[in-house]
């Protein structure tokens, strides 16, 4: 896929562990797991803007696009 989901690089940065961002965020660990690892389909936006607001971060440090025609 073409969008990449950096959630582990900015919870590491934050030091974080996915236990303690679940509990702020109010999502469960396995929703959050399917996010962490890019099997998710989708994210809603007030998914993403809690993620953001605990994590401190903006949204693009959080989903990045990658040209996968170019590798």
């Amino acid at each position: 896929m073409a969008i990449v989901v950096n959630l582990d690089v900015m919870m590491a940065k934050r030091k974080m562990s996915l236990n303690e961002l679940s509990d702020k965020v109010g999502l469960t660990l396995s929703n959050l797991s399917i996010l962490k690892t890019g099997k998710a389909k989708a994210i809603r936006f007030t998914t993403l803007d809690a993620i953001c607001g605990v994590l401190e971060c903006q949204p693009g440090d959080i989903l990045e696009y990658v040209d996968e025609t170019r590798e």
